[in-house]
């Protein structure tokens, strides 16, 4: 299962690592980067399968396969940020490995992303529209799913050019990961599993977000009564691009605190 995954490395002290979402790469933290780098020693990495991360040759690419590449690239001990996708691999990786997590963060992230009954999501004929139009322009897709995650920001058209610049800036996954990226947001539940993490744990989102509705956060304080939350209020999917000062903020108090 080996494979090399990219990261870039700057900074030092603690070991603080970013994983970024669906259909993207490790630029996408760029924003809020160098504070980062100056409050520990950060890790951006592109997920196996994405930039340039290959997935491995005859490997099923499956949720329990993504994160064992992706814990296998982590350092020794690490505060863990995963954004959305990220933050659903985060998350499985604090429950199956807590000794090398010292602190989890997620970021407009949810443990079950789908709406349904009384849970907030997305709603499932989105998903299925998105995988449907994969194979048929897969570039246009992803375009479209930037633009979903931008909507409610205040800057919605400039926030998507620039991060398409940055997606574009590196290979883009293949249909086949993005395709099965899709059914991990649509398929991967992890709620019942929230009340075994035992280690600080902090979950960020954004008021205005399309993706990943804010009004999931009391539920998953519900389901997580040990962990802390914050929500920004003016916000979309990409708090660290919407409002990068405010999202540095929080999360440097909270890692310093847990540090």
């Amino acid at each position: 299962m080996v494979a090399a995954v990219w990261s870039k490395v700057s900074g030092q002290g603690s070991d603080i690592v970013v994983l970024h979402g669906w259909g993207l790469n490790a630029n996408i933290w760029t924003p809020v980067a160098k504070p980062l780098s100056e409050l520990g020693r950060l890790h951006q990495i592109d997920l196996p399968g994405y930039g340039e991360s290959a997935w491995p040759e005859a490997l099923p690419i499956t949720f329990s396969n993504l994160v064992e590449l992706t814990l296998a690239a982590l350092p020794e001990r690490c505060h863990l940020v995963g954004w959305s996708l990220g933050g659903l691999v985060a998350t499985q990786i604090a429950l199956q490995a807590p000794e090398r997590v010292q602190s989890l963060t997620t970021v407009a992230s949810s443990p079950y992303f789908p709406a349904a009954d009384s849970w907030p999501g997305i709603e499932p004929h989105i998903l299925n529209n998105f995988a449907r139009l994969l194979s048929k322009d897969f570039r246009k897709t992803v375009e479209r799913f930037l633009a979903l995650q931008s909507m409610g920001s205040p800057h919605a058209k400039a926030d998507v050019r620039q991060v398409k610049a940055w997606l574009f800036e590196k290979p883009m996954a293949s249909v086949e990961v993005l395709d099965a990226g899709l059914d991990m947001l649509a398929s991967v539940d992890l709620r019942d599993q929230l009340k075994h993490i035992d280690l600080p744990f902090f979950r960020l989102y954004g008021r205005l977000d399309a993706l990943v509705p804010a009004s999931v956060a009391d539920q998953v304080q519900a389901l997580a009564p040990a962990s802390s939350q914050f929500v920004s209020p003016r916000c979309s999917h990409a708090p660290f691009i919407s409002d990068p000062t405010t999202f540095v903020q929080q999360l440097s108090a909270f890692i310093s605190n847990n540090s």
